[in-house]
């Protein structure tokens, strides 16, 4: 390697340095600006205690409630679907019409702005279905939103299971459901495992979607056909209205650190998961 290309290589790599370091900084800055503003005012009567006098008092029990039970509704709809279909994309027809009709509304799901699926959710869900402005509108609403994301991921980690692993189980006699659960699914569940956690992620700081279908109550929610106001939610109607910008900020540090927690449980899971399967297949 020539002077000139090595002076070409060292610019690269500053320049790629420096990119990572600025997405570092830039994520640093928004988590410790929320974090230094918001954790001293969290409180354990902040965290059980219901709202009063419209959240300017009291605590934020019901969004908590709501965020985790509307989350998990969502989730459990999306994922049964998701790798379904990434699994009948990849495993059980061939590339054609079909599959690049599937691949294209998965697409233009994906590109859709959150506001058109909170107004898609609350005409068909809360309005022709007279769900009303429910838990489970809000979950259907997010599922549908959250869908593509898993399809994509799920779809890509079944695809980069060897094709060897598929031709061995079939030459054992194993059958093509066989195939599928015992050899491939296994194999690509660390990628399956980040897509659900990145709609996840997305499904629990949603706002637009869920305050269309899943209303805003402050009360506990009892039932899933109850109203419900989110965390999201509750953060921008407190800082929008200026009702009291402490306890949105402590209502958007509960948000960072519940996702925060959630991606580095997941990827120790995932690393754990990984590990023991190299220790298997050695």
């Amino acid at each position: 390697m020539n002077a000139r290309a090595k002076a070409a290589d060292r610019r690269a790599s500053a320049l790629f340095w420096g990119a990572a370091l600025l997405v570092i900084a830039i994520l640093a800055g928004i988590i410790l600006y929320i974090l230094v503003n918001g954790v001293p005012a969290l409180s354990w009567a902040f965290l059980t205690q219901a709202p009063a006098k419209m959240g300017r008092e009291g605590g934020v029990l019901p969004m908590i409630v709501g965020t985790l039970v509307l989350t998990v509704m969502a989730i459990l709809i999306a994922t049964p679907l998701g790798v379904g279909t990434a699994i009948y994309l990849t495993e059980y027809t061939r590339e054609g019409p079909v599959t690049q009709i599937i691949r294209f509304g998965a697409e233009s799901l994906a590109g859709i702005p959150s506001i058109i699926f909170g107004l898609f959710g609350f005409i068909f869900f809360v309005i022709e279905l007279d769900l009303g402005w429910s838990i489970l509108s809000g979950a259907l609403t997010l599922a549908a939103m959250i869908l593509p994301t898993i399809i994509r991921t799920a779809e890509e980690s079944l695809r980069s299971v060897p094709v060897s692993f598929r031709e061995i189980s079939y030459a054992l006699g194993a059958s093509r459901w066989q195939t599928v659960t015992r050899a491939v699914l296994p194999t690509a569940m660390p990628g399956i495992v980040t897509g659900i956690v990145l709609a996840l992620g997305r499904s629990i700081g949603e706002t637009a979607a869920v305050i269309f279908t899943a209303g805003s109550s402050l009360r506990l929610p009892t039932s899933l056909f109850d109203p419900v106001r989110t965390l999201p939610v509750h953060f921008y109607i407190l800082a929008r209205e200026g009702i009291s910008l402490q306890k949105a900020y402590a209502t958007a540090a509960i948000l960072v650190i519940a996702i925060l927690l959630i991606n580095f449980v997941a990827y120790y899971l995932l690393a754990r998961f990984s590990a023991r399967r190299g220790a298997v297949r050695r």
